[in-house]
């Protein structure tokens, strides 16, 4: 495949990905977000959200479900929608309250966190999955959001990076677990390590 051709298929994702936000914008919605998560399956390590608002014509090529990029596209890409966006706001939640009040709901609770830490207020919120009940907006939950809308993407690309960085820092704190290659999910270098050394303080008891 050339480059040229490259480019083209970017771009005809790009509008695909754009579809719910333009039948939003069409509808009059001006300020739309978009909200995901990473972290809900690790061992260790908090949960972390991220909101973005895009600009209408936003054109950034590339952007999508943060799973499907290599860490260094990832990387590239977060410097980029960070500069291109209208606002970005992040949520997390420790291990602490991920085991007193269950993962979902502290991913509910942070994602809630980012929404309101936009500092301009959107109209409608676009979620990777999940309703939030108490979201002073409407919303829509969409199945494998981060795939299908590129203001969820952008989110989800957002929010990897973000805890990545967290657990590479964590990895330092708290060496013997590898969490600067596992980031804290259930690979055998990381039982190993709790077989060798108990739990760490970022440990999710409740995932044990």
């Amino acid at each position: 495949m050339t480059k040229e051709e490259r480019v083209e298929k970017q771009r005809q994702r790009l509008e695909e990905m754009l579809r719910f936000e333009r039948k939003l914008w069409e509808a009059g919605k001006l300020h739309i977000a978009g909200v995901d998560e990473v972290g809900r399956g690790p061992l260790a390590g908090p949960v972390v959200t991220a909101a973005v608002m895009l600009p209408r014509d936003f054109s950034l090529l590339g952007v999508d479900d943060s799973k499907k990029l290599s860490p260094k596209k990832r990387e590239l890409l977060f410097d980029q929608i960070m500069e291109a966006a209208v606002c970005v706001s992040f949520g997390r939640r420790e291990p602490q309250r991920i085991d007193e009040i269950n993962i979902l709901e502290a991913t509910k609770e942070a994602m809630l966190e980012a929404v309101s830490g936009l500092s301009v207020k959107p109209d409608h919120v676009l979620i990777d999955a999940v309703r939030l009940p108490g979201l002073d907006a409407p919303q829509s939950s969409i199945i494998h959001g981060d795939a299908l809308s590129v203001s969820i993407a952008a989110a989800s690309i957002l929010a990897k990076v973000t805890r990545d960085r967290e657990m590479e820092r964590m990895a330092v704190v708290y060496p013997g677990y590898a969490f600067e290659s596992n980031k804290g999910y259930g690979t055998k270098a990381h039982y190993e390590g709790l077989a060798r050394l108990g739990p760490c303080p970022i440990h999710r008891r409740t995932f044990l």
